[in-house]
Formats: C-alpha cells, sequence, structure tokens
C-alpha cells in the first residue's frame, strides 16, 4: 500500500480547525435565548438543542469540548445568554451551572398567602402548591412541635430562584435563612410564642422605635390576663377562613375563631405573617412600658399613640377621628371596623 505522507498534516490541519472554531461566536445568535436544559439530558442533544436556537453554529461544537474536557459535566437547568458567545464559552458556563436565575422579594410582614401570591406571579411554582408546601409543619417539629404551619418561620429576604426550584425547596431555603438569624439573636425564650408576638408587632408597626413598645404593650396584657384585641389576628382569621374582605367588619369581631383576639384571651395558635429580624429581636426584649391601649397618629407618619388607661385611649381614638374627618373627601361613608386597640 502506497503511503500518503500528505494525510497526517490534513487531518491535523483539519482538527486544528475543528478546535479553532470552538473560539467563534456564533454569528446567527439570536438578541436574547432562554434555553433549559433537563436533567439527564445526552451531550449530543444538548449541542442541537443550543445549535437550533442560535446559541453555537453546530451541535458537534459541544461534543468535541466534552471530549477535549472529559473530566467537566454538564448541568441541568435554564441559561440566558444575550450576547453572542463562542462554542468554549458556552460550554464552559453550562460546566459551571451558571445557570439564570429569577429574583423573589419577599418583605417583612408577609403572610403565607402573599408570599404564594408572588411565588405564582414568577410563574415556576403555583400558588396552591406552595400554600401546600407552606402548610405542612414538618420543617420545624423541632423548633416549634405544635406550629400549624411554616408561618412565621419563612423568613422575610430576596431569594434566587430557577425554574427547577420546588416548592418545597424554596420552603427549606426560607426556613434556614429564618435558623439563621434566630441563632444570632442568641433568644432564651420559647420559640413559637416569640415568634407569634413578633408577627403582630410586625404588622401593627413599621416604626423602628414603636416595636419593642408594641411588643411592651402586648406582653403586658398577657401578663394580666387583658385580651389583646390585635386587629391583624382578627383579620388572619378571615383570611384562613377564606372570607378576608379587604377591611375588618363588625362580624369579623364577633367570630368565634383561635386567631381572634378580640374574643380569645392569649396569642393566637401561630404566627400571623413573617417577621424580619427587628420585630423578632423587639419580641425578645418588649420594652417596658404602662401602656395598655394605642391607635394610629393619622398624621401620615404611621406611627401610634400609646396611653395607659381607657380614658386617655378615649381621647386619642377621638382625636384620630377629628383628623379622619378634616382629610377624608366627604361624604365617604366609613367602613364599619376597629379603630384602635
Amino acid at each position: 500500500m502506497k503511503k500518503l505522507p500528505w494525510l497526517v498534516p490534513l487531518v491535523l490541519l483539519i482538527l486544528a480547525c475543528l478546535i479553532g472554531s470552538l473560539s467563534i461566536p456564533s454569528l446567527a445568535h439570536n438578541p436574547e435565548v432562554y434555553t433549559d436544559i433537563g436533567r439527564g439530558s445526552s451531550t449530543r442533544s444538548i449541542g442541537d438543542q443550543l445549535a437550533a436556537q442560535g446559541v453555537i453554529k453546530f451541535g458537534w461544537q459541544i461534543s468535541l469540548a466534552r471530549l477535549l474536557q472529559p473530566n467537566r459535566k454538564l448541568q441541568a437547568g435554564e441559561y440566558h445568554f444575550v450576547n453572542p458567545a463562542s462554542p468554549w464559552q458556552v460550554f464552559d458556563r453550562i460546566a459551571r451551572g451558571d445557570v439564570n436565575y429569577y429574583e423573589l422579594r419577599i418583605p417583612e410582614g408577609y403572610n403565607l398567602f402573599d408570599i404564594a401570591k408572588a411565588v405564582g406571579e414568577q410563574g415556576i411554582i403555583t400558588e396552591a402548591d406552595f400554600l401546600k408546601a407552606a402548610r405542612n409543619p414538618n420543617l420545624i417539629k423541632d423548633l416549634a412541635p405544635t406550629a400549624p404551619s411554616l408561618e412565621g418561620f419563612l423568613f422575610p429576604s430576596t431569594y434566587r430562584t430557577t425554574r427547577a426550584t420546588s416548592a418545597e425547596a424554596l420552603c427549606t431555603l426560607m426556613v434556614a435563612n429564618f435558623r439563621r438569624e434566630w441563632k444570632a439573636l442568641q433568644p432564651k425564650a420559647p420559640v413559637l410564642e416569640t415568634v407569634t408576638l413578633a408577627s403582630l408587632v410586625e404588622k401593627e408597626t413599621s416604626i423602628p422605635s414603636e416595636r419593642p413598645l408594641v411588643a411592651g404593650l402586648y406582653a403586658k396584657r398577657l401578663s394580666i390576663g387583658m385580651k389583646l384585641d390585635a386587629d391583624p389576628s382578627t383579620a388572619y382569621a378571615s383570611l384562613l377562613l377564606g372570607i378576608w374582605r379587604g377591611t375588618i367588619y363588625r362580624s369579623d369581631l364577633d367570630r368565634e375563631h383561635p386567631y381572634n383576639t378580640y374574643k380569645t384571651i392569649g396569642l393566637p395558635p401561630g404566627p400571623i405573617a413573617n417577621p424580619g429580624a427587628a420585630a423578632l429581636k423587639a419580641a425578645l426584649h418588649p420594652a417596658s412600658t404602662d401602656a395598655l391601649f394605642f391607635v394610629a397618629r393619622g398624621d401620615g407618619s404611621g406611627g401610634h399613640r400609646f396611653s395607659k388607661d381607657a380614658a386617655a385611649h378615649n381621647r386619642a381614638v377621638a382625636d384620630y377621628r377629628r383628623g379622619q374627618q378634616k382629610t377624608a373627601p366627604p361624604p365617604v361613608p366609613l367602613k364599619p371596623g376597629p379603630l384602635s386597640r
């Protein structure tokens, strides 16, 4: 057989061209591409998928990159390509698992229904799936064995989710954040009772200086066996029953329900929202106060007037009502409901 000495250089030249192509961005790249790589996808199928979307020019380029770096594995997930990238760069991103994240912002004071709505709006996890996961208290049984759900333990923060994130995984992440924050506060108090009180504080005021005062006021009421008369807990009772109408009516106040603190003495069975670190700290260290009542100032500040007796409180309520009458455009009728606690 005749030797072909030119064949070896030709093969090397072709191989060099193929490898060199891995450094050239695809000119067919669309302005913005989202691609979802499923678990268990083969290298060949991933390459074909990327080529079909214009991320790379040829599907075999990913297979060649994998052949040249056999120890690196391609990771599943959603990837977002904005600018043209070379096959090497695309391969590197997928091997690093540089998946596309979605930001989920959970403000302090959101309850599980608020969180479910925010999650549902992302289009990744449904509201129903999140509520199902959040209503299962198994993640906190060691902390709060009698907690009715994860309410109060879904710590407010900004979370990064992917299309692979499940409702259970998100709840686990949020509870893990709570555990870190709780541990940092070095608590020496029962978990469920403290978080429940903190959730009331969180819903009652957004003024930092008022949080310890509200916590102290409620602690004082609890110590003398006085009903808390907390509007947010009564509203939460209606939420649990699926009959919340956006404001508190007399029927809500008169309803027998464990979370209606206008009818029951003591704390509700569990938190009514998810408090942040400041509210948790206030519940752990309530201010010493003689106040037993408080009402909104009604001046737009978000603050409250605190009173130690009913007479002073009634005067504060009267001032509040007068202020509302001055600012309200007549003749809008006031909806029935409590103005103070």
